[in-house]
């Protein structure tokens, strides 16, 4: 959950008295809530979230808060590395919500995991933070005082915010186990709050929200043979009854006795002999003890109570049909009936639903929500149109504010009806974001094909275009700011003029058939290359036309170069020139190098391809700054670890331990240089975050807070370095994050200076057994570098030779591969080479200490990795385990990977069992000799190996770990 998250809960306190819906969602208890209290509660209950003394409650910010939110953002210290400044984008599939319009325009929306207050007239945002996963759900009082959002998080919660301040003012931490919340409804009074489960088993609770126990007051449980229920509403004449609907069913809620009880009514096409059409949105009668439901042929069904009934059941007594089209929303203000359809057409219905007024002319597609406000409008007003009834009385109603299917909000005002267009953002996954390099402009492009660039300052639109049959991909700006380049879904390269977004047809180009994943220009803006998911690579040329002096992009040429996708792209110039190279980075652990120097039309050549991982699986790329006198390539793997590779010869310099965030960094950006500091930017899978530079492993130099909990597909960092940007594909947005560079070093610096973050990274710490064992070790190393048995004076020293850093390694149970060894080895030798022209030959403690935090397994190696190994190199043995049969194990150590002797395998095996050595007829114990004939090897380890192998006898007989069940009895016995 991301730092600036769940805040803490605000305790506020209400006098006891009268509460009444005007006065700032105060209420007061009808006869008919009478039967929602428990016991022989008389009182009235108040919102109580913690029990601050009386004094303090008048002082409480939402105690004293006024009736509208502020509409600028209050000025803070900022505290926090990571900000989330601004949100870009919106959950088109929630509602929107109008909270004032009387003389602030402000709306509240859903994006990504964030609740959006937004104020139009003073074009300001207050976010509402605190949820881990997307919101799910969002509702609001009837009187607008009172926000709930929920989410479908790992760990759901459901808050409840004040609209006026943007506080959060309780919180459900216990939320249901059957699945995430996905409608939530408020009572009239906001005194009760239902939620609808998502579950496979889905449940419908009703909570006492403002009091302290977070246990539900009433439950029911609904049967799957009902269907999916997906929208639910209290009855504002009765908050003991609710109603809920599924595409093909509505329930009837009512408390009766302390339970939750529901019943089912029949609705089906036999039920009227005609179509009814799926269900959508239902609503109650303000009058009466009736019910609506709006359908996909235009149909409303009218629900009343059964004769001789009590009032808890209903029945589908009248199917009208009120239009052709379908009927996606279904509301009511006052005492108007009003439906939203797909055509985007908006009708105001009187209480026997005759039709008063409609808004046909708004030029909207189908409708998601209306909301309207809060402010009755003045019957008084000699402009007001006239109702389409034949008494043709002057139709008054309150301004709404209108959400469509293509995430787009309009405002219409009334009188008048003027639609004023307050949102007009992405429908469809959104991967596409890039800075301009010289001012604060952002362009953003989605699979709805719209692109749009704006200044993401003043959060106005400076220029946008729309590909109806094209699915934006990736976009980048060249670094002069004149071109930026767009990569299509189909292949397609579009590159436009940065301004107007103009494009001429010479520079459109369709040279692959496959979608295009990464677009970059050169530091000169003289080169284009793309990547695309047919693992090849792609160059563009700005070059004069044969006979022309005006500059066009040609075609150089497209290369296969890897075999599984690429995922990095990147120029670079070469040393003591400035003449452009052309990297590329793919999952098949290849770098390669292009030759654009050499490669002429229709074909583009490769200079190198050189092997940078040997395990692990490269995620990114870019170029380190210039804190050192070499240059480095700075790649991350999906083992969380960093690499410092040499420009030139690809040599592995230094590994380091990277940002440990559950899933590995996706893709990084060095900011530009701050108080001669340099910072980096990166993305995981969920989360954003810095890290301070030069890297060495120390963990309280980074920091990450969750940005898009969907997945975040792309990062980009504003040319100033003060904004970083992240869009979240699926939903729909894209986030400003505000960078404290300060707040990042405060917090490193609490990490502890020189070794201590590398201790504290040591099982046990500075004092723990492996601490102790590393220095023993250490010290031993020497004695064994001189020779144990040896005579001689003993030289004391601080450092041991680098030859005996392997044994220190494997001595402390990390057993690194030759190859490894030879980059810890090379990370050593030529660490001070540049600087001095000498070789290192000899490492100290501290040295140490980081070379082993940063080369060892971030994780360690998991059972579950191991038997993953077994379920691909393996077969399936007739007790339904993959297993490998002894031959093939064998075969594999001796002929893959790094090649084992059959004298290697055969001690390595002997060691493990314990059963190397043999007594001799005197007692004592003998180890069989070096170079062992293959008849003994054979008979070695037919001893010791099993013809068939599995993960259990591999970890367990072999390896010697504890079995599952030895861990589950050793953790039973603990408890």
């Amino acid at each position: 959950m991301s730092d600036s998250g769940i805040k803490e809960h605000v305790s506020l306190k209400f006098e006891k008295q009268d509460y009444n819906g005007d006065e700032g969602g105060r209420h007061k208890s009808s006869d008919k809530d009478e039967g929602l209290k428990s016991g022989s509660e008389e009182e009235e209950k108040h919102v109580d979230v913690g029990k601050p003394e009386r004094d303090e409650a008048k002082t409480s910010k939402v105690y004293t808060a006024a009736d509208t939110l502020l509409p600028t953002k209050e000025s803070s210290m900022q505290t926090h590395a990571l900000s989330l400044d601004w949100s870009f984008g919106i959950n088109y599939t929630l509602p929107v919500f109008n909270l004032q319009d009387r003389d602030q325009l402000v709306i509240l929306y859903a994006g990504a995991h964030v609740g959006v207050i937004y104020n139009h007239t003073s074009t300001s945002q207050h976010l509402l933070q605190g949820h881990g996963g997307p919101i799910s759900c969002v509702c609001m009082s009837e009187d607008k005082r009172w926000l709930g959002t929920a989410d479908n998080g790992r760990e759901p919660l459901l808050i409840i915010w004040d609209s006026y301040t943007g506080i959060p003012v309780h919180t459900l931490f216990n939320c249901p186990s059957e699945g995430s919340i996905i409608a939530l409804a408020f009572s009239k009074d906001a005194k009760y709050l239902a939620t609808l489960g998502g579950g496979e088993l889905q449940c419908v609770r009703i909570w006492d929200w403002t009091n302290e126990p977070d246990i539900p007051l009433w439950v029911a449980e609904l049967n799957p043979e009902h269907g999916f229920q997906s929208y639910i509403i209290f009855n504002p004449g009765d908050s003991t009854e609710l109603l809920s609907n599924s595409d093909s069913q509505v329930l009837f809620y009512k408390t009766t006795e302390g339970n939750l009880e529901y019943i089912a009514p029949d609705l089906n096409d036999k039920s009227f002999n005609k179509s009814v059409g799926s269900l959508h949105q239902s609503l109650f009668h303000w009058r009466g003890q009736q019910a609506l439901t709006a359908t996909s042929a235009g149909n409303l069904v009218l629900w009343d109570v059964d004769e001789g009934d009590d009032a808890t059941g209903r029945g589908a007594l009248k199917l009208l049909p009120l239009q052709r089209d379908a009927i996606t929303v279904l509301t009511s203000t006052d005492r108007w009936i009003v439906t939203g359809d797909v055509l985007g057409h908006i009708k105001f219905y009187d209480e026997n639903l005759r039709l008063m007024s409609w808004y046909s002319d708004l030029s909207l597609d189908a409708i998601a929500s209306i909301s309207f406000s809060k402010d009755a409008a003045p019957e008084t007003s000699q402009d007001y149109p006239k109702s389409c009834t034949l008494e043709d009385q002057p139709f008054v109603s309150r301004s709404f504010v209108v959400s469509t299917v293509s995430a787009t909000v309009v405002h219409v005002k009334t009188p008048g009806g003027v639609p004023q267009t307050l949102l007009r953002e992405h429908c469809a996954p959104l991967h596409a974001v890039a800075c301009h390099p010289r001012g604060p402009i952002l362009a953003m492009g989605s699979h709805s094909g719209i692109l749009k660039v704006c200044d993401y300052n003043t959060k106005l639109t400076l220029a946008s275009r729309v590909y109806e049959s094209e699915k934006i991909q990736c976009l980048t700006f060249d670094p002069q700011g004149f071109y930026v380049a767009v990569g299509f879904a189909s292949g397609a390269v579009h590159i436009l003029d940065a301004c107007s977004l103009h494009s001429d047809a010479e520079d459109c180009f369709h040279f692959s058939g496959d979608s295009i994943t990464h677009i970059t220009f050169s530091l000169d803006s003289m080169y284009l290359a793309t990547a695309d998911t047919g693992k090849a690579v792609t160059v563009f040329h700005l070059q004069s036309s044969p006979g022309s002096t005006t500059q066009r992009w040609q075609f150089v040429g497209r290369h296969l170069s890897h075999y599984k996708p690429i995922r990095e792209l990147l120029f670079g110039v070469h040393l003591d020139s400035t003449r452009p190279r052309l990297l590329s980075l793919g999952m098949d652990r290849r770098l390669v190098e292009y030759n654009l120097d050499s490669s002429t039309e229709q074909q583009l050549l490769v200079l190198s391809a050189a092997r940078v991982e040997q395990s692990a699986v490269p995620q990114c790329m870019t170029w380190y700054p210039p804190l050192t006198t070499e240059h480095f390539l700075l790649t991350a793997s999906d083992q969380h670890k960093m690499k410092l590779l040499n420009s030139t010869t690809n040599m592995c310099r230094k590994t380091l331990l990277g940002p440990t965030y559950e899933s590995p960094v996706q893709k990084m950006i060095v900011l530009p240089v701050s108080n001669d500091t340099y910072y980096l930017a990166f993305i995981t899978k969920d989360k954003v975050g810095l890290q301070i530079l030069p890297l060495d492993g120390n963990p309280y130099k980074s920091l990450a807070v969750i940005c898009h909990p969907g997945g975040v597909s792309q990062l980009a960092c504003s040319f100033d370095g003060r904004f970083v940007f992240t869009s979240g594909g699926a939903d729909c947005t894209v986030l400003r994050w505000e960078i404290n560079r300060d707040g990042l070093q405060a917090a490193a610096s609490l990490g502890g200076s020189h070794l201590d973050p590398f201790y504290a990274l040591l099982e046990g710490g500075r004092g723990g057994t492996l601490c102790l064992e590393m220095e023993d070790f250490f010290y031993y190393c020497q004695l064994r570098h001189q020779g144990i048995d040896s005579m001689a004076t003993r030289q004391v020293s601080s450092s041991i030779p680098l030859t005996e850093v392997p044994f220190l390694m494997r001595a402390l149970g990390f057993f690194p591969t030759e190859q490894e060894l030879e980059d810890m080895q090379n990370e050593v030798k030529f660490s001070k080479y540049a600087e001095t022209g000498k070789y290192v030959k000899e490492v100290d403690l501290a040295e140490f200490l980081r070379l082993y935090i940063n080369h060892r397994p971030a994780f360690g190696i998991s059972r579950e990795e191991l038997a993953e190994s077994f379920r691909v190199l393996g077969v399936w043995d007739g007790t339904g385990q993959p297993a490998i049969p002894r031959d093939q194990l064998l075969e594999l150590l001796q002929a893959r990977g790094e090649h084992m002797r059959e004298d290697e395998v055969v001690e390595c095996f002997t060691v493990l069992s314990g059963e190397h050595m043999r007594e001799d007829e005197m007692g004592e114990w003998l180890t069989p000799a070096p170079g062992a004939s293959e008849k003994h090897a054979e008979y070695s380890l037919d001893c010791v190996i099993p013809e068939s192998i599995s993960a259990e006898t591999f970890t367990g007989h072999i390896l010697g770990f504890p079995s599952c069940m030895e861990m589950s009895d050793k953790s039973t016995h603990s408890e």
